[in-house]
């Protein structure tokens, strides 16, 4: 189920529909999956637009590889000239990479967390971020999206050192960017996690590295548990549905071990290996 869209001179093969992961008269939320030719050279990655009545918001908008056809596609459902914001949990290239082409293509700010603020405008041209960037502070806070606000919630250290969650009050989607992240492919992530423990496995690697610590993986949660959350929608892999799947992905998080939990002096030696020169 493809269609065929020309921009900029060329022609895209693109999936006929995003995911719908909430839809009422005044309010949606879709997920695009396969944006990324999936040809082992880039990680899967989700983009996340949502809307309210006649405001709209990406969040996550991704890199490069993903520009054209997420404006595109959501050119159908929401026009881009009309964006509100870009959201961005961090600063990675996969989140922001396409900052210049969105800030070009758009009037849109971007709204990231302060300590990428002065290091967003790298990823743009000269002059093009100039009262274009909202910085968030570390307590996160409550941002205007039409009708309602979305909660920017701290994630500090998960696994960005200035990262942000985005809670929807209207969907009781919480975007979590890389927690709860799982390797898969754009036609698996669309099929949301209802059980956790056959998907852990998808999980784990990821999650031990990225991860800063334990212990802040149970201050987040202590956090999240307060929250009314119907999904948890990450930046790669499947969402998390139902509060069983988001409790015992809550618990799972409380007793894993991670990022410096488990480094000790093995990790910081003088290396002797050699480096092979021929990329793989």
């Amino acid at each position: 189920n493809y269609y065929y869209a020309f921009c900029g001179g060329s022609l895209f093969c693109m999936p006929l529909e995003p995911l719908e992961l909430y839809r009422d008269p005044h309010h949606a939320c879709l997920m695009f999956s396969d944006l990324i030719e999936e040809d082992g050279q880039a990680v899967q990655a989700n983009q996340f637009l949502i809307v309210d009545g006649d405001t709209g918001a990406i969040i996550d908008p991704g890199g490069n590889l993903a520009f054209n056809e997420l404006f595109m596609g959501m050119s159908r459902y929401f026009p881009p000239h009309r964006l509100s914001y870009l959201l961005a949990s961090h600063a990675d290239p996969d989140i922001i990479a396409s900052l210049d082409r969105w800030l070009s293509s758009t009037r849109a700010p971007l709204v990231i967390s302060r300590v990428w603020e002065r290091f967003a405008p790298h990823f743009a041209k000269l002059g093009k971020t100039e009262n274009r960037i909202i910085g968030v502070p570390d307590g996160g806070g409550l941002l205007p999206l039409g009708r309602h606000e979305l909660l920017l919630l701290p994630a500090h250290f998960m696994h960005s050192e200035g990262n942000f969650h985005f809670y929807d009050p209207v969907s009781r989607i919480l975007f979590t960017g890389d927690l709860g992240v799982s390797m898969t492919s754009g036609a698996e992530a669309r099929v949301p996690v209802t059980t956790l423990a056959p998907h852990v496995a998808r999980m784990e690697a990821f999650h031990r590295r990225y991860m800063v610590s334990n212990k802040v993986l149970r201050l987040w949660t202590r956090m999240a548990r307060q929250l009314d959350i119907a999904m948890l929608a990450p930046q790669h892999g499947a969402p998390i549905m139902g509060r069983q799947a988001i409790t015992d992905f809550f618990d799972w998080l409380d007793g894993l071990e991670c990022g410096t939990d488990l480094f000790d002096e093995r990790s910081y030696q003088i290396p002797t290996a050699r480096i092979d020169p021929v990329a793989h």
